[in-house]
């Protein structure tokens, strides 16, 4: 909440992340309600549904329930590789960027980026071109990971086009294929092809309750069974075993039967919010990159801050999160609305026109 200069308490605009959102009225009920077990012993019916309906969901033959998606990424490269082994991603990528370096510390391999300037995404030439052999000098490559949609990269849906050409060049070198999927919802309703049809070329494929979907906890980890019975050793290993998680699980069924359909909404907004932000003096936004919910609006030299510009809107009500010296990024969910994405756009031109005032 925040308090306008009339003493009038308005509803904050968090637009920092669609991690913030908070569970719902039917969502709690659900949470209350979940029928429970031990998780770790493999009795929790709420869990053991939430599992198979996920592998469904993707096209797989088993998934587990993990506490985050960087824990299946991290899980997924346990799977795949040996310390000491080498990984394709795209530049940007979660792994490389948001997981606090758990790919050298916990899963012991090297990430190597391709695909410059391509906004997370890349080709399969750039695998053959970044494909190390097995050597007694050099790190042999094991994998290659895909994030669909890329976050740094504001969201980008990959390609299909794109998507085969990297699979035959994994597959040509003998490489495993991952695909960190958190926002792969987004990905099937923007370019209009199914989860399923998204990940069938993966062996292993994450995927996140806790974004679009709203759910407050979890992700899952699918693939091969015998690789989802390796998975859950080693989800215990990094301390993911959780007890009675069906009260978790509860949440993301009742946000796979209720907020899947609505995901557009957010597409339909962040790209509202887009046009407004790029129609602000100083302030460029490259909506061809606009494909899903995030926006990356960039401010030009003459301007504050990224971090000044977030904390002048903070004081507004409206959160975003600095994404570098001169790049805000803005992120639409179900609980912000169309009238939040205008006043969004209102207060950043309002804290813009201010700065301006002062430099005259």
């Amino acid at each position: 909440m925040n308090q306008t200069e009339s003493g009038r308490i308005v509803p904050a605009i968090d637009l920092r992340s669609d991690t913030v959102t908070r569970p719902s009225s039917g969502m709690r009920a659900a949470i209350a309600s979940a029928d429970v077990g031990d998780d770790v012993l493999g009795d929790d019916p709420t869990v053991n549904r939430l599992q198979r309906r996920a592998a469904v969901l993707l096209g797989k033959e088993a998934s587990l329930f993990v506490p985050s998606g960087s824990m299946a990424n991290q899980i997924a490269l346990m799977i795949h590789c040996r310390h000491g082994d080498e990984v394709i991603v795209g530049e940007g990528a979660h792994m490389a960027f948001h997981e606090a370096g758990a790919a050298a510390a916990l899963a012991g391999v090297q990430l190597v980026a391709v695909g410059s300037g391509r906004g997370g995404t890349f080709h399969g030439t750039d695998v053959a071109g970044a494909v190390k052999g097995e050597t007694r000098l050099g790190p042999p490559t094991r994998l290659v990971c895909v994030e669909n949609t890329h976050n740094r990269g504001g969201g980008t849906v990959w390609s299909a086009e794109d998507l085969e050409s990297v699979v035959r060049g994994a597959r040509d070198h003998g490489l495993a294929l991952h695909l960190d999927g958190a926002r792969l919802l987004n990905a099937s309703v923007a370019c209009q092809r199914s989860p399923a049809e998204l990940a069938a070329p993966f062996d292993t494929v994450a995927f996140a309750f806790s974004k679009g979907l709203g759910a407050p906890v979890g992700s899952v980890l699918a693939g091969r069974w015998p690789d989802i019975e390796r998975a859950a050793r080693l989800r215990k290993m990094l301390g993911g075993g959780m007890r009675q998680a069906g009260l978790l699980a509860g949440a993301a069924l009742w946000a796979l039967d209720h907020n899947v359909q609505r995901i557009g909404e957010d597409h339909a907004n962040a790209r509202l919010l887009a046009e407004r932000l790029a129609a602000i003096p100083g302030v460029t936004v490259d909506l061809a990159r606009v494909q899903t919910n995030i926006v990356m609006a960039d401010l030009a030299s003459g301007l504050p801050s990224a971090a000044e510009v977030a904390a002048a809107l903070t004081a507004r009500g409206v959160h975003t999160l600095p994404f570098g010296a001169r790049r805000l990024r803005l992120v639409t969910h179900l609980d912000v609305s169309q009238a939040a994405c205008l006043r969004a756009a209102e207060c950043l031109a309002e804290v813009l026109t201010a700065f301006a005032a002062t430099r005259r």
